[in-house]
């Protein structure tokens, strides 16, 4: 059976691209269609054959393909799928409007609806500067329209979480089978050491793990620290740095130590004392990878962390938007007893091998 896998972008390594990833172990001889493409930021796509739209081509496609969404729909239309039998999109941002071949089957692995021209629409418009207001206002209307219209090329959706079914039934109208991204919770659940630059002792710290932007809410998990005089270990970059650092001022309970991966992140993760979670998703792998490392976890009780986070076992939420919501919750966490081994064991259901049994079920 001949494969196209096909995805937005491929210029960072996130959790987009750790589907499309595991897409390319199931089918290793697939080709791969995309917007733009920056080999030395993903080498795991190495060593497939990648085809870049005309986005590719325009001035900073490479490296500000976003800047280019009005053009994405008539780029998607002009890859060429002849003779794919079945062709597999990774889908959150305009790709799926595909012109698909009569006999080919399209199925859609859609992360969400984009965010941008529905749902948080309205939070990604306040932090726009003027000219991406401008831009939002203008392009809109015609970015919701082609959505709608790309769906009719998709033959079955796959969800990522029961959260994104929702909004793919309420925007597309269509039906969707839920099938959770895949976790590296191997790896997670493994011993991790002490880490490097923390100056707080095991079990001593809260710790967010993020972007630090304002949908993920890391203001929350600083102020709630703040307040309470908990440490907090925050890692991850992003806009809001400056703020929250000019927030924290000379209070020592609350470090940043930028972005983490492999062997230092697992350490953070087993070090901490709950993760901190405060933003709503769609599904979040941070949560699912703090559990593998034995790591409860204090979550908004909304989106996708209602299921990955077992309450009461594996960690507990608080269900207002507000910094005193955390608190209380925060509390709470302190007034229980967690089971390290009850977390780990809760992420068996969010592994790579059973994302695949899933998929090629859906197939």
């Amino acid at each position: 059976m001949k494969t196209a896998l096909v995805h937005y972008w491929l210029t960072n390594m996130r959790g987009g691209e750790k589907v499309l990833s595991a897409f390319g172990e199931m089918f290793p001889g697939a080709d791969i269609f995309t917007h733009a493409y920056i080999p030395s930021n993903v080498p795991e796509f190495a060593q497939f054959k990648v085809r870049e739209s005309f986005i590719a081509k325009l001035p900073l496609g490479r490296k500000h393909p976003q800047a280019y969404l009005p053009l994405m729909p008539t780029a998607s239309r002009s890859f060429n799928f002849d003779g794919y039998d079945l062709i597999l999109s990774s889908e959150s941002g305009p790709i799926k409007g595909i012109r698909k071949p009569k006999d080919a089957r399209h199925v859609c692995y859609c992360h969400t609806p984009m965010r941008y021209v529905w749902d948080m629409y309205e939070d990604y418009y306040r932090s726009a500067g003027f000219g991406g207001k401008i831009a939002m206002r203008l392009f809109t209307p015609y970015m919701r329209k082609e959505d709608l219209k790309s769906a009719e090329s998709v033959d079955a959706f796959v969800a990522n979480s029961a959260f994104v079914a929702e909004r793919i039934k309420r925007i597309y109208g269509r039906e969707s089978k839920v099938v959770h991204p895949p976790v590296d919770v191997e790896f997670f659940s493994q011993a991790g050491g002490a880490p490097e630059g923390i100056p707080f002792a095991p079990k001593e710290y809260y710790l967010y793990v993020g972007e630090l932007n304002g949908y993920k809410r890391p203001d929350f998990a600083v102020d709630a620290c703040l307040k309470m005089n908990r440490n907090l270990v925050v890692v991850g970059a992003g806009k809001m740095r400056e703020s929250l650092q000019r927030r924290v001022g000379d209070r020592d309970n609350v470090i940043f130590c930028g972005r983490a991966s492999g062997e230092r992140l697992r350490a953070i993760y087993s070090n901490a004392r709950a993760l901190l979670f405060p933003g709503i998703e769609d599904f979040g792998i941070v949560p699912v990878e703090a559990q593998a490392a034995g790591t409860p976890v204090i979550a908004r009780g909304a989106g996708g962390a209602l299921e990955t986070v077992v309450s009461g076992k594996t960690g507990c939420f608080f269900e207002e938007d507000s910094v005193s919501s955390l608190c209380s919750a925060i509390e709470t966490f302190e007034a229980s007893s967690w089971d390290a081994d009850v977390c780990r064991k809760n992420t068996l259901a969010f592994s790579a091998s059973r994302f695949k049994e899933k998929m090629t079920a859906c197939l």
